[in-house]
């Protein structure tokens, strides 16, 4: 993704809108944000059980 520049995103969004619709875009955007904000909260929590697992580890 970090070879993706303005105009690409421009193109993207575009043919998003034409496959879409104006009224289905914030709906998938909405869906979007909440699967990321899902998995960062799960990936999170899978690191702090992580980190106590290896603390729990270090004192035996």
């Amino acid at each position: 993704m970090a070879n993706i520049g303005p105009t690409e995103w421009i193109i993207i969004l575009v043919i998003a809108l034409i496959i879409f619709g104006p009224a289905k875009l914030p709906q998938l955007g909405r869906a979007a944000g909440e699967t990321l904000r899902e998995f960062k909260n799960s990936t999170k929590g899978i690191m702090e059980d992580a980190k106590e697992d290896g603390k729990t580890e270090k004192e035996k």
